[in-house]
């Protein structure tokens, strides 16, 4: 699972890097914005997984515990 997350990340980011070539080059704004939401839902998706709730674990840590 910390692949995956992992490569969320990394998506997140390429989103973000190319909203704004694709803004530079362009001049657009509604692709871009789009792209900066979509990475923005990505990152909101990774820290929802992996925040420690009050009892201090995370809901990946439980998946992982479930699974065996």
């Amino acid at each position: 699972m910390d692949i995956v997350l992992s490569i969320v990340m990394l998506a997140a980011f390429a989103l973000l890097a190319g909203a704004f070539v694709y803004w530079r080059r362009t001049g657009e704004l509604k692709q871009p914005a789009l792209m900066v939401l979509l990475a923005g839902i990505a990152i909101a998706n990774v820290l929802i997984w992996t925040v420690p709730t009050s009892d201090g674990s995370s809901p990946i840590e439980r998946a992982e515990q479930a699974g065996g």
